[in-house]
């Protein structure tokens, strides 16, 4: 466990968390915006606006008029607390009052359930906006399968379906494949029968066992297949301990401790078996053959590699904004149904819940180590319109749960009692706070096993 503390890049880890923290208070201020401003809308007070949670005391708080805002110092959400409403406040005294003509229960119920809806709404149209913007200002870029001269490297899943390093793809039950990234997200949301592959100018056809998608999910895509490159020196870190010579932008690494290492899964997987030892690496320099000592920190030897895409080259599909406007909105609902089709897979037992579930750790742990614009906008569009899906799903306590016993009320005539909505809240509370604390356990499970 230590060794494994040592080899954590924490420089990395907090652009991580502070991505996540600006991502997700985008998210839910706007989220919780919808319902204060229709709430407003409809003469309903609201008495607090926070952003972040605030047990025992605030970082801000500023009272203007009837509201209260403020900062909290638990950086994972933020609420709007409306005079009336049962929520996760359960602020039963105020219940246990006569209704008031400003409070949330005294309105009509087409009114309630539209300021219900409205954090749902917003964060669809922000998804949208995002997808949009994203597809707008950046294109698609992609490395096209095609020029993937060096074929893939197959991992140990792939070695166990038939699949060999320098393997080329070509197609996915015939489908001509377009990026690696797709092929793999593609056996599992479509679950592919056959691949397709060029082994050394002969074309194959690998079929793909029936329980494959299962295991690859569980996997999380890892451990699959994987672009074959060589190991070629980019840059090299002021931190890097050499021992014998140094290493040089543009060496070719061809072996590690006297084992052949050109290809960056055999480098990779040589090197993490040497922790904090000093190592020989073997390299091209021009036409000579040079042996350059290096001490490594954890298992990183202090230099970084050139990458798939400047082997490979890359396409970018550029988009007129008139153009960039119905793409963006297609691959928006694209990422909602890939999900979706995740979710029934889990109920339907074709993944398992522990290999796909994963708390703040997992979704903090998306964003990359370096802060990239493009990525960040894109998986703030992501869980935009993953948050939007799970709030209106009708559980007691989320927004669907209260906007479908409104819709049940609209429809019957008659209006749940204020202890039926305490005691559904509860429920709604609990299971929701179940499935966080077991997410939040199989993350820790994850961490200590690597």
């Amino acid at each position: 466990m230590s060794l494994t503390l040592l080899a954590i890049n924490w420089g990395s880890v907090g652009v991580k968390i502070l991505q996540f923290i600006l991502s997700f208070s985008i998210l839910v201020t706007l989220h919780e915006l919808g319902h204060f401003l229709t709430a407003r809308w409809f003469k309903c007070r609201v008495e607090k606006f926070y952003l972040f949670f605030n047990p025992w005391f605030s970082l801000w708080k500023k009272k203007v008029g009837d509201t209260e805002y403020g900062i909290g110092w638990v950086p994972f959400g933020g609420y709007v607390k409306i005079s009336g409403m049962m929520d996760e406040s359960m602020d039963k005294d105020a219940m246990k009052l006569p209704p008031q003509p400003y409070e949330f229960r005294s309105k009509p119920a087409w009114q309630r359930l539209i300021i219900m809806i409205a954090g749902v709404v917003v964060n669809v149209l922000l998804a949208l906006a995002l997808f949009v913007m994203i597809t707008y200002v950046w294109g698609e870029e992609y490395i096209p399968i095609k020029n993937v001269s060096y074929g893939i490297h197959a991992d140990s899943l792939g070695r166990s379906i038939g699949l060999q390093d320098g393997d080329k793809i070509v197609a996915l039950d015939g489908k001509p494949a377009q990026t690696l990234e797709q092929v793999a997200v593609d056996v599992v949301l479509k679950e592919g029968k056959v691949l397709t592959v060029d082994r050394k100018g002969q074309e194959l056809n690998i079929s793909i066992p029936d329980d494959f998608a299962k295991k690859l999910n569980k996997a999380r895509l890892v451990g699959f297949i994987d672009y074959n490159v060589p190991v070629i020196v980019d840059t090299v870190v002021s931190e890097a301990k050499f021992t014998k010579d140094s290493l040089r932008k543009g060496d070719q690494v061809i072996a590690l401790d006297g084992q052949p290492a050109a290809w960056f899964y055999q480098f990779d997987s040589l090197k993490r078996t040497r922790p904090d030892k000093q190592v020989a690496i073997t390299v091209l320099r021009g036409v000579d053959t040079v042996e350059v000592k290096a001490i490594l920190n954890g298992t990183r030897v202090g230099f970084g590699e050139k990458k798939p895409f400047q082997y490979y080259g890359t396409e970018v599909k550029q988009y007129t904004l008139g153009q960039a406007i119905p793409k963006g909105v297609s691959l928006c609902f694209e990422k909602l149904g890939q999900y979706i089709t995740g979710i029934k897979q889990i109920f339907t037992g074709k993944v398992a819940a522990k290999d796909s579930l994963g708390s703040v750790i997992s979704i903090g742990n998306a964003f990359p180590g370096i802060w990239d614009w493009e990525r960040f906008w894109t998986l703030t569009a992501l869980f935009s319109i993953i948050l939007a899906f799970m709030n209106i799903l009708p559980i007691p306590a989320l927004d669907g749960g209260h906007a479908l016993f409104t819709l049940v009320e609209m429809v019957s005539g008659r209006k749940p009692s204020d202890k039926f909505m305490e005691y559904a809240q509860i429920v709604g509370m609990v299971l929701l706070l179940s499935l966080m604390v077991y997410a939040l356990g199989l993350d820790v499970t994850r961490l200590f096993k690597h």
